[in-house]
């Protein structure tokens, strides 16, 4: 039955990104009738995503990817199905700008993986990076989880099953640098049986966009992504890797799992504090870390 529901969003999907690309051309010829783009308050960025599997089976890929870093603050039309700067401010406790770098939708289909919010906080005349958020979403279901992290280096429990070819054992392992001129995130999976055995990086540049139509500049980005997801999947089925069924079905508490075991992680750093150019970490068993999670759209719930 998922197959189905998999094969009918595809043809949609399709149908409908065909049909509203014809458009496109139009918000050139009748710009008065199209919202413009938010320049001022939006930062583009181009780069690569590069994944590496080494257990049990080796396997690799990289693919162009392009981003919008957005100023939640001054954004005219803040994306929808996103955190508000009010939102994440209260969730990170920052008083700072808060940014979303995350892939727009595109031609009516969106397909975001993971978007980070960067909250800062201003001391004085001083400007900050001092917590972030994750926003990931998994494919095919539309599942989400939020959490908060320490950006200078994060241990997490999984929190969501990612992929059908691995299991929700593990912790990932992730931080990323303040974004300038360039950006680095760098995710990698701890695994109790197969150790290190993931590792996923974006790497990417801040490109001039003074002069560049958003919607031309990420037409059909998305729709590039799934295509990536699903047909490196179908390499991992064809090489044996193990599918691994979605924890609803045979653990439906495994949320709340998630939960303890984060708890019980000995080097989480979410809620690290510099003091003195020194790091201290209060007790995770003080409070748990802030999680979020969203359930399957349809048709997949």
């Amino acid at each position: 039955m998922e197959l189905l529901y998999l094969l009918c969003s595809i043809i949609s999907t399709a149908l409908i990104s065909f049909t509203l690309s014809l458009l496109l051309p139009f918000r050139r010829l009748f710009p008065q009738f199209t919202a413009g783009d938010s320049t001022n308050s939006t930062a583009l960025y181009e780069g690569t995503v590069w994944h590496e599997r080494r257990r049990p089976v080796h396997h690799s890929f990289k693919y162009s990817v392009r981003y919008a870093f957005i100023d939640l603050d001054l954004a005219l039309h803040p994306p929808p199905d996103h955190l508000s700067p009010k939102q994440a401010r209260d969730i990170a406790q920052t008083n700072g700008p808060v940014f979303l770098l995350t892939i727009p939708p595109s031609v009516g289909y969106e397909q975001n993986p993971l978007s980070l919010y960067y909250c800062y906080d201003v001391e004085g005349s001083t400007t900050c990076l001092k917590k972030c958020i994750a926003e990931v979403t998994n494919t095919p279901w539309g599942e989400r989880v939020q959490f908060l992290f320490n950006p200078n280096s994060d241990l997490v429990a999984k929190p969501l099953h990612v992929s059908p070819f691995m299991d929700m054992l593990g912790n990932w392992n992730i931080k990323t640098s303040a974004p300038g001129d360039n950006l680095v995130v760098n995710i990698s999976v701890n695994h109790p049986k197969l150790g290190d055995y993931f590792t996923a990086s974006l790497t990417a540049n801040r490109i001039s966009s003074s002069s560049v139509e958003h919607a031309i500049f990420f037409w059909l980005m998305p729709h590039k992504v799934a295509i990536w997801i699903y047909w490196h999947a179908l390499k991992l089925w064809w090489k044996k890797v193990v599918f691994v069924q979605h924890p609803r079905y045979e653990n439906p508490s495994y949320k709340k799992d998630a939960t303890l075991r984060d708890r019980n992680l000995v080097c989480c750093q979410a809620f690290a504090v510099n003091t003195n150019n020194q790091q201290q970490t209060e007790q995770s068993s003080q409070e748990d870390r802030w999680f979020r999670w969203r359930d399957a759209k349809w048709p997949w719930c």
